[in-house]
């Protein structure tokens, strides 16, 4: 892990708290009626979109959508497939000091699109996806 304030490259540490701030923005629209726990996902894509996600939950838990993986289909849907990074936000409240790792099926959904050194930005700082899953699934495509 990395901590924003030890990235040798300021530029990226400036885009990477600049995509925190755009999860921190999404997490506002995330439908959490039943938890209570809202999250938001910004996804940073190669040529500079950002695609927002948010939670979305349903009475049918198994039902809900995650933040991270509703910004991925996002993106794909907008015809993206080559990823930066992502920061994701989360918690109860205004409490999002707590970070909010991404469950085992958001980082497998990011592990299709994104190698082992794709960043997930958090709010204790920067993990890579290979820290995260080190060993995903994958079938030979």
């Amino acid at each position: 892990m990395k901590n924003l304030d030890s990235f040798h490259n300021e530029i990226m540490a400036a885009k990477f708290e600049a995509l925190y701030k755009e999860a921190e923005e999404a997490r506002k629209n995330a439908y959490a009626p039943y938890s209570g726990f809202q999250v938001g996902a910004a996804l940073l894509t190669d040529n500079g979109s950002i695609y927002r996600g948010v939670n979305v939950e349903n009475a049918s838990y198994p039902l809900t959508n995650c933040a991270e993986r509703s910004a991925v289909f996002a993106a794909v849907s907008g015809g993206e497939r080559h990823f930066t990074a992502i920061a994701i936000c989360g918690g109860k409240g205004t409490d999002t000091k707590v970070p909010c790792y991404p469950c085992g099926a958001c980082r497998q959904v990011l592990s299709e699109f994104c190698g082992k050194d794709f960043p997930v930005i958090l709010s204790d700082g920067v993990y890579t996806l290979g820290e995260l899953l080190p060993y995903s699934f994958q079938l030979e495509k």
